[in-house]
């Protein structure tokens, strides 16, 4: 589905020229996908399969800025959207803490999405940067030499 198709308005606005979108808990089969343009109207908000969530993030606008929080695959989503012209973001959990709506169905992977899409958007965001698999490497030989038996 062209990204124009996920906006539900029918007028088209200044707003829609930057979209938003965010993928939350990078899970084992399924990843939680909730999108916003500019103004903050959300586009999208569903949980697609693992192996369809590229082809999704194909469909985004270049440029397009997708927030993810930290976990162990996140740097390697990371570089994959970045290879797509997209502008990958990394989110500490506890940066994430601060944007989830306290509703009554509590914490889920969709209300981590919703909070997830809102961090970037705030002026003093920090990120984590996104490292490549050669610094990943490094870490883990630092890691091996630092643990002594």
């Amino acid at each position: 589905m062209p990204w124009s198709k996920l906006h539900k308005s029918k007028r088209p606005s200044s707003s829609a020229a930057k979209p938003f979108a965010s993928a939350s808990i990078l899970a084992k089969r399924v990843i939680q996908v909730h999108a916003v343009d500019g103004g903050g109207q959300v586009l999208t908000a569903r949980a697609l399969q693992r192996d369809k969530f590229i082809a999704w993030c194909t469909q985004l606008p270049a440029g397009c800025t997708v927030a993810m929080e930290t976990s162990s695959s996140s740097p390697y989503w990371a570089r994959k959207l970045i290879a797509l012209g997209l502008d990958a973001r990394i989110i500490a959990a506890q940066l994430v803490n601060p944007y989830r709506k306290q509703v009554a169905s509590g914490k889920n992977d969709a209300n981590d999405a919703a909070a997830i899409c809102e961090g970037p958007s705030r002026p003093q965001m920090h990120f984590v940067p996104v490292k490549g698999t050669e610094q990943r490497s490094m870490l883990c030989v630092h890691r091996l030499r630092s643990k002594r038996c």
